[in-house]
């Protein structure tokens, strides 16, 4: 597993083994990703999600502790996948990275608590699978708008992307320090500190 430029964000590029058959590649080791993050990461929820070209879903983020660490993978068509470092006090705070994720290379990233995560779908269609620390708790689930210029990610889109109601609805980055409500770096270092 090989880490981004933000802390928290590992990229892994399996090893992919093809013949006449197909393929087979290991999609997902916990004891890579434990090495790799030096602590573990409890298996608690699997979403699915299928979605058509256009459609743009997050940022999303959950309070820490004890937050949601996911594991994202496209397993049909492409993504492109972003994670947004929202960690107050953070020296990437705000610095944003994307990774093309899809069924060819079929790479997958890791993204520790306290970080937003968000997608946009490039192919026809793409269902993306992500493996999650803690269950869905709709109280402790919060989003930043996709679109906030404080934050300035290139989602590469001519058209506009498809958002849901929420998340057209989601505050800015502004709004969410105002209201206390964004993940703090230090609570997040103090919370990874107690999962080795």
């Amino acid at each position: 597993m090989d880490p981004l430029s933000i802390s928290g964000v590992w990229l892994h590029t399996p090893q992919i083994h093809a013949d006449a058959r197909g393929s087979f590649f290991e999609a997902f080791r916990m004891a890579d990703l434990n090495a790799a993050t030096g602590h573990r990461m409890e298996l608690a929820q699997m979403n699915c999600s299928v979605s058509t070209k256009g459609v743009l879903r997050g940022i999303h983020f959950a309070d820490v502790p004890p937050g949601q660490a996911k594991y994202v993978t496209c397993v049909s068509g492409a993504i492109l996948d972003v994670v947004v470092d929202l960690r107050v006090g953070s020296p990437t705070f705000l610095r944003w990275e994307s990774v093309r994720l899809d069924e060819k290379s079929r790479r997958g990233l890791f993204i520790a608590e306290g970080l937003g995560h968000g997608f946009l779908v490039l192919s026809e269609r793409a269902t993306v699978t992500y493996l999650c620390s803690t269950p869905y708790t709709p109280s402790r689930e919060h989003g930043v708008h996709a679109f906030d210029p404080s934050i300035g990610v290139d989602w590469r889109v001519e058209d506009a992307p498809i958002l849901s109601e929420r998340d057209a609805a989601q505050p800015s980055v502004k709004e969410l320090l105002e209201a206390g409500a964004l993940p703090v770096h230090s609570e997040c270092q103090a919370f990874y500190a107690s999962l080795r």
